[in-house]
C-alpha cells in the first residue's frame, strides 16, 4: 500500500501529524503514478489554500483529482463512458497538456492544437467535451475563476455521411448469416438496439405476450453497466415475426434459461454473451462481402438503417424519436435519420408534376428566364 502523511494544524494551533493510504500497489504500480495520485490528494486536502498558490496546480493534478471525484464506479457515468474518457485522457490530452498550470490553458492554442489532430472532427469534439468538463470541475471546486473551453470552437460535423442500407442490401446480409448472428442483425435492425443492449438482454427481457423488449442494461467490454440514458430505458416492441425468430433460436441454444443470455458465447460456457468485434469480423463482415455490400458496415450501421427507413415509411419525427430511445428529436433527424436518395427522386417527381400539372410538356420553352 501507499501511505500519503502531512500535518494538519489545529483550531488551537497545534500541528498533528495525519497520514492516509492512496492504494495498493496494483492501482499505482510506479512511485511518480502514486504521486499523481498524492497530488491531488494533496489539493483536496488544501481546498483553503490561498489562490496564488490554487493558480500553481498543473492540469496534471486536476484530472486526478477529476478521476477520484467524477470517475469512479459510483460517479453516474457508465463504464463505456469511463473507458472513452480514459482512453482520450491518456492518448490525446494529458500527453500535450499534463504540466501546464491551470491557468497557462489558454483557448487560441487548445484550438489551434485540436486543428493539427489526426481525428475526425466527432473526436476532435469530444475531446473538447472531455477537457471542457474537467474545467468545469476546477471552477467548481474554485481552483480557478472561468473555463478557456468555452471560448474553444470546434465542429462535430461528419466528415462522411454514415452508410445506411437497403431493404435490398439487408435482406441479401441475413441470407448470408448463420444463427445466431442472422437473428441477432435482424433483431437489432429492426429495432434499433445498440449492440451494447442487443448482447446484454436476457430471455427474461423478452415479453412474448406483449410483444415487447425490455432493455434494462448495456455491456462494454464484458463489463454490464446501465443503459445510456433515462430514454434508452424504455420497453421496444416486437414485432410477432421478430418474436418467432427468437423463439426458434431459443429451441436450438443451450442457452435458454430465463436468467441466460439470448446471445450467450459457447466459448464462455455462456457466462458472458458474444463479443461484438469477434462476431464483426468472423461473420458480419464476411457476410457483407458475400452480398456485395461495398461500404464498410458496422453494428452501428444498424441503427442508422433503422431510423431512416422508418423515416422513409412517413413515420412522424415524434414515433422515431421514441422507437430509437433519444432524449430528443435533434439527434434522431440530424444525426440517424437520412433520405433515401430514391425517395428524394419520387418525391422530386411528386413535386414536379403537380407544378405542371402531370403535363411535362409544359416545361418546353420554359428556359433563358421565359
Amino acid at each position: 500500500m501507499w501511505e500519503y502523511r502531512w500535518y494538519e494544524t489545529q483550531i488551537d494551533g497545534v500541528r498533528r501529524r495525519r497520514s492516509t493510504f492512496l492504494g495498493s500497489l496494483q492501482e499505482y504500480p510506479t512511485e511518480s503514478a502514486a504521486l499523481r495520485a498524492a497530488s491531488a490528494l494533496q489539493a483536496n486536502i488544501n481546498i483553503e489554500t490561498p489562490r496564488t498558490q490554487i493558480r500553481a496546480i498543473s492540469f496534471d493534478t486536476l484530472v486526478e483529482h477529476y478521476r477520484e471525484k467524477e470517475m469512479s464506479g459510483d460517479s453516474g457515468k457508465t463504464f463505456a463512458t469511463r473507458e472513452t474518457y480514459e482512453g482520450y485522457l491518456r492518448k490525446w490530452i494529458l500527453p500535450r497538456w499534463r504540466s501546464y498550470r491551470l491557468r497557462d490553458v489558454k483557448s487560441v492554442a487548445v484550438e489551434e492544437w485540436l486543428k493539427t489532430l489526426p481525428l475526425a472532427n466527432g473526436s476532435r469534439a469530444k475531446i473538447r467535451n472531455i477537457m471542457h468538463a474537467i474545467f468545469n470541475h476546477a471552477i467548481r471546486w474554485e481552483w480557478c475563476d472561468s473555463n478557456p473551453l468555452t471560448r474553444v470552437r470546434q465542429s462535430a460535423k461528419r466528415s462522411r455521411t454514415p452508410i445506411v442500407l437497403s431493404v435490398t442490401q439487408v435482406q441479401k446480409l441475413l441470407d448470408n448469416l448463420r444463427e445466431p448472428i442472422r437473428t441477432m442483425v435482424l433483431v437489432d435492425v429492426s429495432t434499433g438496439l445498440r449492440i451494447g443492449e442487443l448482447l446484454a438482454l436476457k430471455w427474461r427481457d423478452i415479453d412474448f405476450e406483449n410483444f415487447e423488449i425490455s432493455v434494462t442494461r448495456s455491456i462494454s467490454l464484458q463489463q454490464i453497466g446501465e443503459c445510456k440514458t433515462e430514454a434508452s430505458r424504455k420497453p421496444v416492441p416486437m414485432d410477432a415475426e421478430i418474436a418467432e425468430s427468437l423463439r426458434r433460436w431459443r429451441r436450438t441454444s443451450e442457452y435458454k434459461e430465463l436468467e441466460d443470455w439470448i446471445f450467450a458465447s459457447p466459448h464462455n460456457e455462456g457466462r458472458q454473451p458474444y463479443w461484438p468485434g469477434t462476431l464483426y469480423r468472423a461473420h458480419l463482415r464476411p457476410a457483407a462481402k458475400a452480398a456485395g455490400i461495398t461500404d464498410t458496415i458496422g453494428w452501428h450501421t444498424f441503427r442508422h438503417t433503422f431510423a431512416t427507413l422508418l423515416k422513409a415509411n412517413g413515420e412522424d419525427v415524434k414515433t422515431v424519436q421514441e422507437l430509437l430511445r433519444h432524449a430528443n428529436s435533434t439527434v434522431t433527424m440530424n444525426v440517424y435519420a437520412q433520405g433515401v436518395t430514391e425517395l428524394k427522386r419520387q418525391a422530386h417527381h411528386r413535386l414536379v408534376q403537380m407544378v405542371i400539372g402531370g403535363n411535362s410538356k409544359q416545361l418546353e420553352g420554359t428556359g433563358n428566364g421565359r
